[in-house]
């Protein structure tokens, strides 16, 4: 399958204004993650359009820092802005937060749209997977559980239809139900399986002594230098590690990276750098929530 999306994003005629990455922001804590993830789709040189989906209530006029870093988002990285009804219910913020994000369904001025946590990385364009066959969702293996798909990542074809379908399923949700296990009731069944070795990497990984599932098969070799390199989104979830933008000591972070192993040829320390990096490179990009 591979090989056939590569020919199909390398051919002519593509009117890339029909296909979306989206992202949703609901605190403005989230912004500059959602910011980050914007400039680095704009370097790696995704040719899709941009969108951001975030409150209404916000003042995009006012100069405050939220106002600022929304006309960066689009004055700078050419996002389209989508001011959106967020749905505060009473108790955790994840509630609005995931209903938010299932908003991506009713983005229908747009043929497909992906979906992306703002708590990753982006380390490649992915525009070819606007390009797979129709179906109204893709999206990858949550390699490290059984037998559920993961919402870091969902390609969407937006439709009134499945939007009603999104809102009827978050109506009669559970009290542990939220965005993941809402479209994984709905599509679980016959979603396109996107491969999770390129698309949802957990930073966690690395630091892991058991990478058969990741890897699909306990014969290949953990290789981590060929993991980074074919990656092409790295999701932050690496507990107890606490998220990037989080404040942690340089004790926690030693305690808690991947151990060096030891070969026949010495120290294999590449697991440990990757990740290391990984996070510093996330706190260095921060700063273009700054200037």
């Amino acid at each position: 399958m591979t090989q056939d999306i590569h020919s199909a994003n390398a051919s002519d005629g593509v009117d890339w204004s029909q296909y979306a990455y989206c992202q949703y922001v609901t605190t403005p804590k989230y912004l500059c993650n959602s910011l980050m993830i914007f400039e680095a789709l704009d370097r790696v040189g995704a040719r899709a359009a941009k969108v951001m989906m975030y409150p209404e209530s916000w003042i995009t006029t006012d100069n405050n820092q939220t106002a600022q870093l929304i006309r960066k988002a689009r004055d700078q990285y050419g996002v389209q802005l989508s001011p959106v009804h967020v749905q505060h219910l009473s108790g955790d913020e994840t509630w609005a937060d995931s209903f938010t994000k299932l908003l991506a369904f009713n983005q229908t001025q747009y043929k497909r749209v992906l979906s992306l946590d703002s708590d990753a990385t982006v380390l490649k364009s992915m525009d070819e997977l606007f390009l797979l066959p129709s179906a109204p969702v893709a999206m990858p293996r949550a390699y490290w559980l059984e037998n559920t798909l993961s919402s870091q990542i969902v390609l969407i074809e937006p439709s009134e239809f499945e939007f009603k379908r999104i809102q009827d399923a978050f109506a009669q949700r559970g009290l542990d139900d939220f965005d993941m296990e809402i479209v994984n009731k709905l599509y679980g069944n016959d979603s396109i399986v996107l491969p999770h070795r390129k698309y949802d990497l957990v930073t966690g990984e690395f630091r892991s002594g058991d990478h058969a599932r990741y890897l699909g098969s306990k014969e290949e070799v953990w290789d981590p230098r060929k993991v980074i390199d074919e990656a092409k989104f790295v999701h932050f979830s690496d507990w107890p590690m606490p998220k990037p933008w989080l404040p942690h000591t340089n004790e926690t972070e030693r305690e808690l990276q991947p151990k060096c192993e030891e070969t026949g040829k010495g120290e294999d320390c590449r697991a440990r750098d990757i990740w290391l990096h990984l996070y510093a490179d996330f706190v260095e990009r921060r700063k273009v929530c700054d200037s």
